[in-house]
Formats: structure tokens, sequence, C-alpha cells
């Protein structure tokens, strides 16, 4: 009898949620089978069969379970039951309904001759892109609006789709640099293209329940590297290198306890799995987006008077908020209630009340702004990029958790546009994803601050005398000296600390909670 245990799923996260059990109790269940989903704070993922047996729940679905907890005993001793011949029949029909091939509709041409597809117009001062991949091939019959390729500029990768129905001929090739403007392909939309009408049987409930169940995504693992999500989650936030890890799960699925092994054994890792004692190089084309991030990191620390203050917040009361409230909040607004919206609005609150550190310099004036455009930083498979959250001051709790879960799942999938990219007055960045404790963050030009969050840490703290744990974070304020003094950065730190440790003041209501519930 082995026990199936909630896993360590990030960074100061303590306890998950058993949203459903996906098998039920005294089912035979494979190994790697999925049998339970969990919600944490910032997602939703699945938990494995360690080994194939017999199942026996222990957890009771919506309760709160800590890391570590017993989910579940599977009977690894047990015999896989027989299956009958009409269960058999049943699957049988079942899967041949679900791949039943889609109606086609007649094949008709649309008739406007070959039309020329060429690099559109995707940002202010953005001349050129760079053709990443193809993503339909020479000759492939293409559908109006559907994708053939994926761009790349130096804020944001997007997809460029076919304006008509066609055969699709390649003009530019994979990796070269375009002028908006520049001619990537031609259609010819004298040929006709079949339209599917209908769906597979059972596709739509599918995607509906997919979509639901997964409503922030944050790990990212190479498509080709075979894991169980727990596996996926471990690696995408250990920075594990897939190549160290030894998989073990049928078919070379990657498990949970092989990432266990690998990060267990640091010293035996090797480089782009390389052998040891390797003196081998690489050499990769550094990408628009990376070439951007670093002409704009440069241009911030030589064109501006940088300067960071740092203060220390107790984040207790939020903690404990978000522990006691954060199911109601979830059921009224469908959506988790994270550290990013407590931030966020505290934000905006001081810099309306030091209006300065919400500005910018543009040649001899001082451009001010009376709302808050957020940026938050995002870092993705190929840079770090900051799409921006607007008019927070006006936006509700679960407003802003909405839009921050909308924002960095578009940037992880590179489905960010250029209106998701452009303005931002202020930024914050969350160094304590990835577990730094401290850190002075470069300023997003042309603003003239950015906020720097960090990792929760327990310390014993002085409390009216009395040594007390607490969990503490570090928050940094870098800022240009140019336009902000220092007597107004110091504030602002201040204020903002002031508004988390007394997180009621950010509800403006005799009764935070239930303003909370409303936000």
């Amino acid at each position: 009898m082995i026990e199936i245990k909630v896993p360590t799923v990030g960074e100061s996260i303590s306890e998950v949620t058993l949203i459903k059990w996906v098998k039920n109790n005294g089912e035979y269940v494979n190994r790697d089978e999925v049998i339970a989903e969990l919600e944490s704070e910032k997602a939703t993922f699945e938990v494995n069969a360690e080994q194939a047996g017999i199942l026996h729940a222990v957890a009771e679905v919506d309760a709160t379970l800590q890391i570590g907890d017993v989910l579940a005993t599977i009977d690894e001793t047990a015999s896989k039951p027989l299956e009958s011949n009409n269960q058999k029949t049943i699957e049988t029909k079942q899967e041949t309904d679900t791949i039943a091939p889609s109606p086609i509709t007649q094949p008709k041409a649309t008739g406007r001759g070959i039309i020329e597809i060429k690099v559109p117009t995707v940002g202010e001062s953005i001349s050129e892109v760079t053709l990443v991949r193809w993503i339909k091939h020479e000759g492939d019959l293409v559908n109006r609006d559907e994708p053939i390729a994926e761009l790349e500029s130096e804020k944001a990768t997007f997809e460029l789709n076919a304006e008509e129905a066609g055969k699709l001929s390649i003009i530019a090739k994979e990796d070269d640099v375009l002028q908006i403007g520049d001619l990537v392909a031609k259609i010819n939309t004298d040929i006709a293209v079949p339209i599917e009408t209908t769906s597979p049987k059972g596709a739509t409930e599918t995607s509906t329940t997919k979509t639901t169940e997964t409503t922030a995504p944050v790990i990212s693992v190479p498509i080709d590297i075979k894991a169980t999500p727990l596996a996926s989650a471990m690696i995408a936030d250990k920075k594990v290198d897939t190549k160290s890890i030894k998989a073990s799960g049928e078919g070379g699925k990657i498990l949970k306890a092989d990432v266990l092994a690998a990060l267990a054994n640091p010293g035996k890792q090797t480089f782009a799995g390389a052998e040891l004692f390797s003196r081998n190089e690489r050499r990769e084309k550094m990408s628009n987006l990376r070439k951007t991030i670093s002409r704009r990191l440069v241009e911030s620390k030589n064109t501006t008077a940088m300067l960071t203050t740092f203060n220390e917040v107790d984040m207790s009361n939020i903690m404990d908020i978000r522990k006691k409230y954060k199911d109601k909040f979830k059921e009224q607004h469908g959506v988790g209630l994270g550290f990013m919206s407590f931030f966020s609005k505290a934000c905006a609150i001081a810099l309306a009340e030091w209006p300065a550190v919400n500005a910018y310099i543009d040649g001899n004036e001082l451009v001010y702004h009376d709302y808050a455009d957020i940026s938050i930083a995002v870092s993705t498979p190929k840079g770090l990029t900051v799409p921006v959250m607007r008019n927070v001051e006006s936006k509700s709790m679960a407003d802003i958790e909405k839009n921050v879960i909308e924002l960095a799942t578009k940037a992880r999938n590179g489905k960010l546009g250029m209106e998701d990219l452009q303005g931002g007055t202020f930024t914050i960045t969350n160094g304590g994803t990835f577990g730094s404790l401290l850190s002075t963050p470069i300023i997003n030009l042309p603003q003239s601050a950015i906020l720097g969050m960090h990792k929760i840490q327990d310390r014993p703290m002085a409390v009216n005398g009395q040594v007390v744990i607490c969990p503490m974070m570090y928050i940094a304020l870098s800022y240009d000296h140019r336009i902000i003094d220092g007597k107004e950065s110091v504030s602002f730190l201040v204020r903002v600390k002031e508004l988390l440790e007394n997180p009621e003041l950010l509800l403006f209501s005799k009764n935070p909670i239930q303003a909370l519930l409303e936000l």
C-alpha cells in the first residue's frame, strides 16, 4: 500500500484544494494515470498515480489540504480486473463516435485571384520583424483568418493570418528580417478550400471543460518533453534541465520521482545534456526580442539617474485574509485571490498621492498621468515582457486578478498584441517567483519607477517587545532621481508598506471583508 500525498507545487504555496476525483474510490488505476485535480492559489493541476493498483480515496472533494497531506492510497498488490465483452463494445462504440469525421461542405473558391500577404504594421516605432517559423507549408490549402506564420518584433511574437482562403505560396524564409510592408507570401484564392462545418462529436464539450479547469497556466515545459503535470510544475518551478532527468515512466515519461532524483543529485547534472568533462560551445542567434531587451536595459542604466530604496513588509494580514476568504472570493468571482491585486491596488493609491513616481521625462517637459496603467513583468521562454493593466486605480480586486491571468497567459502563449504592450506608467516585477530575496530592478523606460516584489521569508521580528516569527518580504523601488526626489521615493514606498500591512485600507469600507467580496 503506497500513499499519494499533496506535492510541493511552488514557492510560498502551503495549501491546495481538492477540486474533484477523476477516478473513483475502489477503481483500478494505471501508473501515471490522472486520479485527481488540485487547485492552488496560482493554477489548477493534476495528480497522477505513482503505481498501478486499486485506488482508496482519503481526502474529500473541496477539502483544503496542506503540502504533504495524504490524498489517497493505492494497493499496488491488487490485480487488474478483466474487462467484459460488453464493456469493450461500449468503449469501442464511444471511441468511434468521438472520432467520427466532420461533414465537409462543397468546396467553393473565393475567386479574388492571387493576393499578397505582407508584413502588417505592428506598433508605433517598429520598422522590422523576424519570420520565426512557418505554421503552414508551401502548397497548403488555408482558410481565411487561419494562422500561416509566426513573426517576432522587438516587443512581442505574433501570428500572421491568411487574409483569404486558397493555396499558399511562400515567399519569405524563416529567420528573414523583414520590413513593414514586405511581401511574405501569396495566396491563390481561385483554388477552392474545403471547410469543416461541424466539430467532431464531443470536441466542444472537451474544449469547454479544459478551458474552465485550467484558468491560470503558470508553467511551461518544452513541448517535445513528456512529463506528468506535477513533474512539469516541478521542472518549471525549480528550473531543472530536462536533459539531466532520467525518465522512468511508461513511454519515457518524466515522473515526480525522476525530478526529485535530479534535484537530489545536482552534481550529476550536465550542461545541455553533454557528457562529463565536455568542452563544447554553442552559438545561437540572438532574437529581436532579446536584442531589444538588451538595448533597453543598457539605455535605462545609461540615461537615468537610477537609485533604489528598500523597505520590508509583514505579509501576515494579507496571508490571513487570503487563507480565510479565498474560497468565498473564488466562488463569487471565479478567480483566485493572489498577491498581485493587493500590490497593484496599493501602488495605484500611492501613485495618486505621489504623482512624480507616476510621471516621466519627455525632453524638457514632465508628463504626469491622472491614471495608473501598471505594467507587470512576465518571464516567458523567449524573454521578459511587460504587458499593461489599464486604469488599475478604477479596477476591483477581482478585475485585477482576472487581468493578470489574462495577460500572463497571453504572454506565455506568445499571443500578446501591441495594444497589450504599449503605454504603462509604472511597473511591478516579482522576483520572488524565482526565489529572489532582494534585488534592484531596472527602470522600464520611459517610466520613472519600478517596484520589485521578492520572496516571502519567515523571520524572527520584534513585535511589542516579543520575538515573533513573521512572513516578511523585502520590497524595492528603483526610481529616476532626475524627476523623483528622495523624499518622494521613500514616502511612496512607506505608503505601499502601510497599505499592504493594513489591507483593510485598500477596501475603503467599515467592513473590509465584505468589501473584498464585493470588489
